[in-house]
């Protein structure tokens, strides 16, 4: 298997650890000076605690969250995943209480991988939908 094969299943097995909470992948796959650049975050999300933070501050809100993977290039070090965020918006979420309302926006998601281990990531996100349809925003 290609490194770009194997980059690429690094990006698969993320987006099922993070929907898992799977601490222990994290802590293998993951650089401690790991950073996600995140311009839709209140806060900075750096090394394996920090995508578990992640996770907690999203889940209960979206407790039903799947990512379809739709499409993955690899080039290097980098991974580009196109997917989806679909879910129902159960519990509060920053400031905003439940609105019951079905989330489903587009994703697009830059890895770098190094020697096996993510070691930076830039997400970019359809924010503006999402608060359209959590009912937000007109």
């Amino acid at each position: 298997m290609s490194v770009q094969e194997l980059n690429k299943q690094i990006c698969r097995d993320y987006f099922k650890a993070f929907l898992a909470r799977d601490t222990d992948w994290m802590a293998a796959h993951i650089a401690p000076d790991f950073v996600r650049h995140d311009p839709g975050l209140p806060f900075e999300v750096r090394g394996p605690e920090g995508v578990a933070q992640l996770h907690d501050a999203l889940m209960p809100a979206f407790p039903d969250m799947e990512l379809p993977l739709l499409d993955f290039v690899a080039e290097g070090e980098k991974v580009l995943v196109r997917l989806r965020v679909q879910a129902t918006h159960t519990g509060p979420f920053g400031d905003m209480a439940a609105t019951g309302r079905r989330i489903d926006i587009g994703v697009l998601d830059l890895f770098q991988i190094r020697d096996g281990v993510l070691v930076e990531h830039w997400a970019l996100l359809d924010n503006l939908g999402m608060l359209k349809q959590l009912g937000a925003i007109h």
